[in-house]
């Protein structure tokens, strides 16, 4: 079968799946297993996927990337099959997550100008003492 052939098919197998998905083929068995997608099984119980089980692969490898959780990706997938939806309800999640991320953005900064000052108090020389060690075993006396 000619790789162009591959991709018109609308049954695939999980490889064929996965790499339609860009996703690895460990984290779309994982999908199925927590019921994120479920495709249709054939009488050997082989996983067949269909274009729409690639496009929800999609889209939940968007959602993850964004740094959406397994229970979030749920929800937007849910809105997302949900043609009925409030688009507030889909905002109102996302706003979460980015109150999420700002959270995160602030202790990572936090954290990179603790790990400055212990590195501006190194001198990186030959001696034996390091502010940095005495800063992670004594993180008070900073």
């Amino acid at each position: 079968m000619r790789q162009t052939d591959k991709w018109k098919q609308t049954h695939m197998n999980i490889q064929i799946a996965a790499t339609r998905a860009d996703l690895p083929v460990k984290t779309v068995r994982y999908y199925d297993d927590i019921g994120l997608v479920c495709p249709d099984r054939l009488g050997n119980g082989y996983r067949d996927y269909s274009a729409r089980d690639v496009n929800i692969l999609q889209f939940l490898g968007r959602s993850r990337s964004l740094g959406f959780s397994i229970e979030d990706c749920r929800q937007l997938l849910s809105l997302y099959e949900d043609h009925n939806r409030a688009s507030s309800d889909v905002k109102a999640i996302a706003e979460r997550h980015m109150i999420e991320i700002d959270k995160k953005i602030k202790e990572l900064k936090a954290m990179r100008e603790t790990l400055g000052n212990l590195v501006t108090n190194c001198h990186g020389d030959d001696r034996p003492d390091c502010p940095i060690l005495d800063g992670l075993a004594n993180p008070d006396q900073e």
